[in-house]
């Protein structure tokens, strides 16, 4: 029968929701497996990169299973904080990039539109039209009587358990702190929130107060060491500045500066707004040095960036390098602000860092030379500029200049000196990201000094404690250890609520809303009561009652209450969670949250035992973008290639920390790999086989059924270590190659021959059976009445093992290869084949190699003390030289089964498919029994052949 997916899939998929097949209870023994994935954010739909997360957790669920553990792989839907707010928001007011969107990304009809129009709304359309039916589409393993909404008012009692319980441990605290706030909903955000920018750095720049009279006119820089080695500023004449009285001074900035230094909670008051050309030409005093410099129109200058006014260092920034140099060329320019080009054909570099890589007192101009560099559009002006900085900082020295910082590395001083010449008053400092940043709901996005309460990720003992995690943890891949450890470090404060949103109120004031990824910390142990705690009254969901449950009945004062208790055997039958499985970009923010929470609210038996990192996903080489449109929907690649081809291709395509790409072409390869695989197993499936016992088993079929054994072996090493593709590579792809060795070999309607086959097959779809489980269910239960998930993942039989079996099916997989080589190199069609096998005592040569090992000087002086060999001098050198080589490509095991091989038994026995395979007579003849010279050429498993 023809294979066709969607039929039997849906007959699956309709039998695993019927019997509640993945709905997973306590058992009476200790094998369970929890796996978890980051639950879905509906605030919008679900495409393909999003099926390859949630389907790497169900294939090692899926296995755990036929391990025979009790599997708990739970999912439910992220619905806190602003996103679905600001979609909602975008939606009712008509934008055409929202409204594209939706319709021609995620094909919600027009008049369905309507209900999208209420948080929850939208979020419940996406959860059920999208996600829920998708992932049931792709057959993912759920126990779905657990899902939940983070806003579910029980949930919600949870997350206040925790953030009451973190308040008494001191992980909590108030104050003012940066954060990323959306001046459009006035409400603090995080990554989670971002429509652009999500990479963006939160920035301090160092403010050079430089002097216009009593006027401070600020600069800002990342680099203050070097404010000695200005020689000018530049300023955007077309800008939007202002006057403005900053904490009691008075400043000329951009306008946009003075909004984002009032967000940083400076005083400020706009007294007066000009253009930036009424600054042109002005001269300012560099408040370090004492000297002017004058300041020159520069359209590059943004006045949303910073304070709008840059000071210009062309001695060691290639970008002012260049910048001066246009500015001395553009003479008609500088006279239309009524600048004289003399004024600035005077302005020199002034060099105040020595660095050993730069020949060039200017490291700038060294740079822009080094780079060839012409003008300030060249691509490589960014590179340069970043090369110089970083070698000043890290190897750079002050020169004399710098008084008692002279010859001092930057890096070591550049903090210590900001800080004095702020504290003198001639630097203050402000926040500004590294690009701009936009939130979801369309509003620009600023650094902001808020009074919040933060989570104090800062503190040394939660840090160590969250070291411990890591270090007792399994990590794939271990490369991802270090980037733990890293964030671990680097981590400091973190805001954990804001103004408004969906989820849940700080338990002590309501006016704030924790925030997404403060309240996706440990939601996996709710996962473990969801389903029962449903009859609990949400008033009774106190603090106590969940001390008692995670905690026991000594954690709390008096009786504790019953449900609790009974609730807490399935938390401690499920817990710890046995794998995390996430994606890279998480570890920075969410998968250390996890960590540090699990480390301060459960004891270190609960603490995660496994994270796996995904990579990311790639649409035909290109990145995936909804609002682009550049994205393939589930349900569409499911409709057209069947859930298995497309879990295939996702699990079979990169190892899951590996970043992989959806092409089109590869995914129909895929589909078509996976029919005549259907078609050979009907085949299959329909042979009338004898019983084991009724067979006699030939060499061929020993060295298949050995063969399948290491597929067994390397196949579950594989999943054990979440290594998807080595696993579906190996059970698919590398044993198809065993098969058709194995078609050719031998006669396969023999009876033995049946047996073999069958039994490949079925061990086959049950290594196949978690990447592949409709097609794996069906063809299973035809061969054997049951389904893959009532069979057992197949252990190794050592009885079917044979080194032997499997190093002489090499050695004539390798005649075949030599003897094609000489007739493609030849360009022969031979009527007659010759192989020649090699004499007595080149065997007994090979020997001692073997047991001598690749030390030719030992293996000679062995060798020479035997006369037979001694007499024949040069040619045992030769010999022993060929063989050591030789012998480095076996292990142990396989030597001693070369050594017992008779080959030419070995190759008699094999003439006749020779004969086949070559159309051609074949003769074996040992070395000794050979008159033809050829015959010495033969040496130990790499016979002499003549074609004639």
């Amino acid at each position: 029968m023809t294979y066709e997916p969607r039929r039997l899939e849906r007959k699956w998929q309709e039998r695993w929701e019927d019997g509640g097949r993945y709905e997973a209870d306590p058992g009476d023994d200790e094998d369970a497996t929890f796996v978890t994935v980051p639950y879905p954010y509906p605030s919008g739909g679900m495409h393909i990169g999003h099926a390859r997360t949630y389907t790497v957790p169900d294939v090692y669920a899926r296995y755990r299973r036929l391990q025979g553990d009790d599997v708990l792989f739970p999912i439910a839907w992220h619905v806190t904080g602003t996103p679905i707010i600001g979609a909602v928001n975008r939606l009712q007011k008509g934008e055409e990039e929202q409204l594209s969107v939706l319709r021609d990304t995620y094909n919600v009809p027009e008049d369905e539109l309507e209900e999208l129009e209420t948080p929850m709304g939208f979020a419940r359309y996406f959860i059920e039209n999208h996600y829920k039916r998708n992932m049931k589409s792709l057959g993912l393993s759920i126990d779905w009587r657990r899902e939940f909404t983070t806003n579910d008012e029980r949930y919600s009692k949870f997350v206040t358990w925790q953030y009451e319980t973190l308040r008494e441990d001191d992980r909590l605290e108030k104050g003012f702190h940066p954060v990323k706030y959306c001046t459009e909903e006035e409400n603090p955000v995080t990554t989670h929130d971002l429509l652009e920018g999500e990479e963006a750095e939160r920035q301090e720049y160092t403010l050079v107060k430089f002097g216009l009279g009593d006027t401070k006119v600020p600069m800002a820089t990342l680099r203050p060491e070097t404010v000695r080695g200005v020689t000018n500023a530049y300023v955007n004449p077309d800008g939007r500045y202002v006057e403005a009285e900053v904490d009691g001074e008075t400043w000329l900035v951009s306008h946009d500066a003075a909004q984002k230094l009032t967000l940083q909670q400076r005083d400020v008051e706009i007294v007066d707004e000009f253009r930036g050309e009424a600054l042109v030409g002005e001269r300012v005093e560099n408040p370090v040095t004492g000297e002017d410099v004058l300041i020159l129109p520069a359209d590059f200058v943004d006045p949303d960036n910073a304070t709008g006014v840059v000071m210009s260092v062309p001695a060691h920034s290639p970008d002012d390098w260049m910048a001066l140099q246009a500015a001395k060329a553009d003479d008609e320019r500088l006279r239309e602000y009524g600048i004289d080009p003399a004024e600035v054909a005077e302005i020199e570099p002034k060099a105040i860092i020595d660095v050993e890589a730069y020949d060039d007192v200017f490291p700038a101009r060294a740079a822009v030379e080094e780079h060839g560099i012409t003008s300030a559009d060249d691509p490589e002006l960014e590179k340069a500029t970043q090369e110089v900085y970083n070698r000043e900082f890290h190897s750079g020295t002050l020169k004399d200049m710098y008084g008692e910082y002279a010859g001092k590395v930057v890096e070591d001083v550049r903090d210590e000196l900001a800080a004095r010449y702020r504290d003198s008053g001639q630097f203050d400092a402000m926040y500004d990201f590294s690009e701009p940043v936009v939130c979801r709901c369309g509003g620009k996005v600023e650094v902001a000094e808020q009074e919040t309460w933060f989570l104090t990720y800062n503190d040394e003992d939660w840090k160590a404690l969250a070291h411990e995690a890591v270090s007792n943890m399994d990590v794939v891949p271990e490369t991802s250890r270090d980037q733990f450890d890293h964030t671990i470090d680097w981590l400091e404060e973190w805001p954990c609520i804001r103004n408004y949103g969906l989820g849940t109120k700080l338990p002590w004031d309501d006016d704030f809303v924790i925030e997404p990824l403060s309240d996706s910390t440990i939601y996996m142990a709710y996962y473990t009561i969801a389903h029962r705690i449903e009859d609990v009254p949400p008033e009774e969901l106190t603090t106590e009652f969940f001390d008692a449950l995670f905690d026991g009945p000594e954690a709390v004062e008096g009786e504790a209450p019953e449900k609790a208790l009974e609730l807490r055997e399935e938390w401690d039958y499920w817990y710890p969670v046995d794998y995390r499985v996430s994606g890279n970009d998480l570890i920075s923010n969410h998968l250390t949250f996890f960590l540090f929470h699990h480390a301060d609210l459960f004891e270190r038996a609960n603490w995660p035992e496994g994270v796996a990192i995904m990579g990311m996903g790639l649409l035909e080489g290109e990145k995936m973008s909804s609002s682009k449109g550049h994205v393939v929907l589930p349900a569409e690649a499911i409709e057209e290639y069947g859930a298995d081809t497309v879990r295939f291709f996702l699990l079979n395509s990169a190892q899951p920390w590996q970043d992989y790409d959806w092409r089109a072409e590869e995914v129909a390869s895929t589909r078509k790999g996976l029919d005549r695989f259907y078609e050979r197993a009907e085949d299959v499936v329909s042979l009338e086989a004898p019983e084991r016992e009724d067979v006699e088993l030939r060499r061929i079929d020993r060295w298949l059924l050995s063969k399948l054994q290491r597929t067994i072996e390397r196949t579950t090493a594989a999943m054990d270590e979440f290594e998807t593709r080595s696993a579906s590579q190996e059970a698919f792809y590398r044993f198809e190659e065993d098969l058709r060795w194995y078609r050719k070999r031998t006669d396969t309607e023999r009876p033995a021959a049946k047996w073999v086959r069958q039994e490949v097959l079925r061990t086959r779809l049950r290594l196949l059976a978690p990447v592949v489980p409709f097609l794996a269910n069906e063809l299973h239960e035809a061969l054997d009445g049951v389904p893959v998930e009532d069979a057992a993942w197949p252990s190794v039989d050592r009885d079917l093992e044979s080194t032997r079996v499997e190093v002489e099916e090499d050695l004539i997989e390798s005649l075949v290869d030599d003897v094609r080589d000489i007739v493609d190199v030849t360009g022969t069609d031979p009527d007659a084949i010759t192989v020649y096998t090699p004499a007595e005592w080149k065997g007994t040569v090979f020997e001692t190699v073997a047991e001598t090992g690749p030390d030719v000087g030992a293996v000679m002086g062995t060798v020479m003390q035997k006369e037979s060999l001694r007499e024949r001098g040069d040619a045992v050198n030769d010999l022993v030289q060929d063989l050591v080589s030789d012998v480095r490509e076996y292990d142990d095991e396989e030597l001693a089964a070369l050594e017992a091989v008779d080959e030419t038994e070995l190759y008699a026995d094999a003439a006749g498919f020779l004969a086949r395979e070559f159309d051609a007579s074949v003769d074996v003849v040992p070395e000794a029994d050979a008159t033809d010279e050829k015959a010495s050429q033969a040496v130990p498993f790499r016979p002499a052949i003549r074609l004639e």
